[in-house]
């Protein structure tokens, strides 16, 4: 059988865990294509399964990355919407980082003309969890006010320049440095606080009229769930899709009572399983790379042999943009 080179963990624990080894090389199922990966996306979701941290279960041994972009090299039997040498983007579970991967053929989204493999790898994970914090879970409507926490971060700045592109107003920005802090104001924040200060709860009222925000994406956890439902107007929604603190916080569910405040969740996966919210989400969102009204920071590449490197790298906070592995 055919060999490829992929990235495999055998074991959980640091970044020295991923090995780069030779592994047979798969074939398509039916309803399949198989993709000559040529992009992948590195995130904190695949840190966390290479430490068994992730929301579920990691089975071993397993290979990590969700996000994909390459060419169509063969198809299954029963797909007909794409074909052999198809420019193609989607977004998995694990299994990314590798040299060739089947994937259901449903799930495949063909790249925009003028948009490389690697901007088109760069997108899916972040650039769906923004998306739909904001529009599903979110139910942002047009002249609402939206507060984005690590507005500099990778889902933060997609979310600060998103909330602008439907038309929310005023998009409030936080972040713990001044050059975070102005990055989301480059990308069309309105309103920058530190969260670092004792009065940001305040300070988002003041530029609210007082009212609070309509919407809050919160995924700090530790005190900022209870801090945020200080800072939230009147039927307002708390988009709940992370805890990077470590800390999952607590809620006093009468509170919610007060002021018709609404507190919900966001995993991406289960948008995954929805062809009617994912297909047509990320051809939106890869349109507006496309168009360049939405921008992409790709801070770093590496050869999938130096995956241990990127891994070090993101959890290393060098890096201040995406980072992009290349097969």
């Amino acid at each position: 059988m055919p060999q490829m080179k992929a990235i495999r963990v055998e074991e959980f624990g640091e970044p020295d865990v991923l090995e780069y080894v030779d592994v047979e090389r798969p074939s398509p199922d039916e309803g399949e294509a198989l993709i000559e990966v040529r992009s992948v996306g590195v995130n904190y979701a695949d840190t966390m399964r290479r430490r068994n941290q992730y929301v579920e279960h990691q089975e071993l041994p397993f290979t990590p990355g969700s996000e994909i972009a390459g060419t169509v090299a063969e198809v299954g039997e029963g797909v007909e919407d794409v074909s052999v040498g198809d420019r193609v983007v989607t977004l998995l579970g694990t299994g990314g980082y590798t040299e060739y991967t089947g994937v259901p053929a449903r799930n495949l989204i063909p790249i925009p003309y003028g948009l490389n493999f690697d901007e088109a790898a760069a997108i899916p994970l972040q650039g769906l969890t923004a998306y739909h914090v904001l529009e599903t879970s979110g139910q942002l409507e047009e002249g609402e006010s939206v507060l984005v926490h690590a507005g500099g971060g990778g889902v933060g700045s997609l979310s600060v320049q998103m909330a602008k592109l439907m038309g929310a107003s005023p998009v409030i920005a936080t972040a713990s440095t001044q050059e975070k802090l102005d990055l989301a104001k480059d990308l069309g924040a309105d309103v920058l606080i530190d969260y670092t200060e004792d009065d940001w709860t305040e300070q988002v009222r003041e530029a609210t009229n007082g009212n609070g925000a309509d919407v809050i994406l919160e995924m700090v956890g530790g005190d900022f769930p209870r801090k945020n439902l200080q800072c939230l107007n009147a039927f307002g929604r708390m988009v709940v899709f992370g805890a990077a603190s470590g800390d999952r916080g607590s809620l006093v569910p009468a509170e919610l009572m007060k002021k018709n405040h609404s507190v919900v969740g966001f995993y991406l996966p289960n948008i995954m399983v929805r062809p009617e919210l994912f297909g047509p989400s990320l051809k939106r969102v890869l349109g507006w790379i496309s168009s360049d009204d939405l921008k992409l920071t790709i801070s770093a590449r590496y050869p999938l042999e130096k995956a241990r490197e990127a891994h070090e790298a993101l959890e290393g906070r060098e890096t201040s943009g995406k980072i992009i592995l290349n097969p």
